[in-house]
């Protein structure tokens, strides 16, 4: 029996990522939505492009949760963007109530699926889902690290005109402001790039990367990054689904490790059939430690906002 994927939310990030995982043949994919006809539209345009780009995976989109039953992962991106005028306790407030109903109906249809949560704010958002789907933490995964990584990586390889399969990058932390990239893990074929940059170009291109997303929604002017996060998210999918136990920084349930406690916070994990299998604990440097314990302190602000709304 050939694996299944939901993908809930079919906005341009859930879209892509039902795209992406369909062209590698990785697993069959039911996109879910509340609005009647998009996951069914965008589903059957997908389906007419599998003859065209050779795959057999079978695409189905529906608005009710019966059509995810079984499913191995479950990829949430469900939820609404910021508006104009909207603080970040309204976002959390409503994102909050839409993860909740989500994660309730997925823990119904698919006991034993492993969620890969993509809706922001990211690290409060896994919390939602692991208290309200009653998942152990191993298999509540925040996809942060993975795309925030990737965007110091391009950003290495435009800066130094090389190949971006040379350059692997380490960026841990909450997804936003305190993220926390990492030069000193970070490397152009095994040279770390303290040795190939000043440590000025290398701050520049830190600080371009925790605006990572903020530079393309100012680019865009009405919408937020998609290609990026989706592929982000599929990569996690892909260790997944094929057991590969890639090492990826993800936003893992933290009981200690880094010296943090009952949060999600984004640290390299190892990915397989079970989800979280290994937290790879890396010995910082007390700035970077500190950096991370900021990190994390966002994190709790927002878990703390949550608590408060009862």
């Amino acid at each position: 029996m050939r694996q299944k994927v939901t993908v809930v939310g079919a906005g341009n990030v859930g879209a892509t990522m039902a795209q992406r995982l369909a062209e590698k043949e990785l697993a069959d994919v039911v996109l879910i939505d509340i609005i009647e006809g998009v996951p069914q539209g965008k589903s059957l345009d997908l389906a007419e492009a599998a003859p065209i780009e050779k795959h057999d995976a079978h695409i189905t989109g529906a608005n009710a949760y019966e059509a995810s039953a079984h499913s191995d992962i479950v990829m949430i991106t469900a939820g609404i963007p910021r508006k104009p005028g909207m603080s970040r306790d309204d976002l959390l407030a409503t994102n909050r109530g839409i993860m909740k109903n989500v994660a309730g109906q997925v823990a119904q249809y698919s006991p034993n699926a492993i969620l890969i949560i993509v809706s922001n704010p990211l690290d409060a958002m896994c919390h939602v889902a692991m208290e309200e789907s009653g998942f152990p933490k191993e298999r509540v995964i925040g996809m942060a690290g993975v795309l925030d990584s990737a965007r110091f990586r391009a950003f290495i390889a435009m800066e130094l005109n090389v190949s971006v399969e040379n350059i692997h990058a380490l960026v841990l932390g909450g997804h936003g402001d305190t993220m926390v990239p990492l030069p000193r893990f970070s490397t152009v074929a095994g040279i770390p790039i303290t040795e190939l940059m000043t440590a000025e170009r290398i701050e520049n291109l830190a600080l371009r990367t925790r605006n990572g997303g903020a530079e393309i929604v100012g680019l865009l002017k009405t919408g937020s990054a998609y290609y990026a996060p989706a592929s982000a998210a599929v990569e996690m999918a892909e260790s997944i689904l094929k057991d590969k136990k890639k090492i990826l920084p993800c936003a893992a349930y933290l009981e200690g490790e880094y010296g943090i406690s009952g949060l999600f916070v984004g640290v390299p994990v190892k990915l397989g059939k079970n989800g979280v299998e290994q937290i790879i604990s890396l010995d910082l440097t007390a700035e970077e430690k500190k950096a991370l314990h900021q990190s994390a302190a966002a994190v709790q602000e927002l878990v703390d906002a949550m608590k408060k709304m009862g």
